[in-house]
C-alpha cells in the first residue's frame, strides 16, 4: 500500500470522490501544513493555524497509480483559485499536494505541467513536502455518505462526485 495526501478545498468533497475510486483502501479527512499541533476544526477554520484541509489516501499501486490519483484531483477541483474553492475562502481551502518522496514530487510536477494546458488560468496548486497529518474529528469522516441531503453536500459535494463518476467511470469501485 502507498499513501497520497491532497488538499483540494473542503475535505468532504475530495474524500467523497476518492472513497469511490477503485484501488483506494482508505480516505481520511484531516489537516496538514500548519504550525499548530493537533489543531481542531474550529482552529483551522480561523486560518490562523496555517493548515489546509486535506485527505490522506491509502491505495494499492497495483490497482491505481499516483499519477491517476493526481489526474482525478485536477479534475474534481479548481487548481487556479488561490486559497479558494467556490464559496469556501481561506488558506485552509488551498489547492495543495503534499509529496512523500522524490518520485511523488517529480510526478506531481509533471502532472501540474500537463494540466497547465487544460486550464485557462495559471495553476496555483502548492507543492510541499508532507508534514504531520492530523486526522480530523470523527464527525468529518465519511461526511457525505452520512449526510447526503445536508445543503452543502447536496449542492457542492454531490456535483463533484457526479463529475467524477461521469469522467472516470472506468475508475469506479
Amino acid at each position: 500500500m502507498a499513501t497520497a495526501i491532497l488538499g483540494g478545498g473542503c475535505f468532504w468533497c475530495t474524500e467523497a470522490v476518492y472513497r469511490e475510486v477503485k484501488g483506494i483502501d482508505s480516505a481520511e479527512s484531516g489537516y496538514m501544513g500548519g504550525q499548530t499541533e493537533h489543531p481542531s476544526y474550529e482552529q483551522v477554520c480561523t486560518g490562523d493555524t496555517g493548515h489546509a484541509e486535506v485527505i490522506k489516501l491509502t491505495y494499492d499501486p497495483a490497482q491505481i497509480q499516483y499519477r491517476d490519483l493526481l489526474e482525478i484531483f485536477f479534475t474534481i477541483h479548481d487548481p487556479t483559485t488561490l486559497n479558494r474553492q467556490g464559496n469556501d475562502v481561506g488558506t485552509q481551502y488551498r489547492s495543495v499536494i503534499f509529496y512523500q518522496s522524490p518520485q511523488q514530487e517529480a510526478t506531481a510536477r509533471q502532472v501540474i505541467g500537463e494540466m497547465a494546458h487544460v486550464w485557462d488560468a495559471p495553476i496555483v496548486t502548492e507543492l510541499a513536502p508532507a508534514q504531520t497529518f492530523y486526522k480530523a474529528e470523527d464527525y468529518h469522516q465519511d461526511y457525505f455518505r452520512q449526510h447526503p441531503l445536508q445543503g452543502y453536500c447536496a449542492f457542492v459535494v454531490a456535483p463533484k462526485v457526479d463529475k467524477f463518476r461521469k469522467t472516470f467511470a472506468n475508475r469506479l469501485r
